[in-house]
């Protein structure tokens, strides 16, 4: 065998292996997005449900998180917090609906069905005006102590309530329940 035809067999042998792996790799870019597809789409994701430690929240503090993109407010309200949202009347509230229709309408009624907990400690909502969808200010913002919306004036009390503004209802209230005692899962 001459000098020559063992280089052509090698340059033969090259053009095999490269041939091979440029196909491998066209099926591997046509195959990806049918497997792709299979994922969960955005929609799908967006309704999942996400865990959260409030271990770490102190009484008189809020803790914010994003959940399906928008922020949710988990608050664990004080004593002082508790009693106000409990003593407004329902006539005071602009939005007075409870959020429950097995419950009783009067505004303990609505405080307590606004809250994940009987004493009314640990209060989760989202942190969504529903005047335009504007993020209120929290930490006793606002002439009720509660959230202010700076956008367009939405003051909403210690409870979420709609108490004064533009905004047509109460802060939404989310999916959300314990999971043992330092942890919510919302959705």
């Amino acid at each position: 065998m001459s000098h020559v035809e063992e280089h052509e067999g090698t340059r033969r042998d090259f053009l095999y292996y490269a041939t091979g792996g440029a196909g491998a790799v066209a099926a591997g870019a046509a195959v990806w997005p049918l497997v792709n597809q299979m994922n969960p789409s955005a929609d799908v994701q967006a309704l999942s449900s996400i865990r959260v430690d409030i271990s770490g929240v102190e009484v008189g503090t809020q803790l914010t998180v994003k959940w399906r993109g928008k922020p949710v407010f988990i608050r664990r309200r004080t004593q002082d917090e508790i009693d106000m949202g409990r003593a407004v009347e329902l006539s005071d509230l602009v939005d007075p609906k409870a959020e429950n229709a097995n419950i009783a309408a009067d505004a303990t009624a609505i405080d307590e069905n606004r809250t994940l907990d009987e004493a009314g400690e640990w209060l989760v909502m989202m942190g969504v005006c529903t005047h335009l969808g504007c993020v209120p200010l929290g930490d006793g913002a606002g002439d009720f102590g509660g959230w202010f919306c700076p956008c367009h004036g939405s003051h909403y009390d210690t409870a979420g309530r709609i108490r004064k503004g533009p905004a047509p209802r109460n802060l939404d209230i989310p999916v959300a329940a314990f999971d043992g005692d330092t942890e919510i899962v919302l959705g």
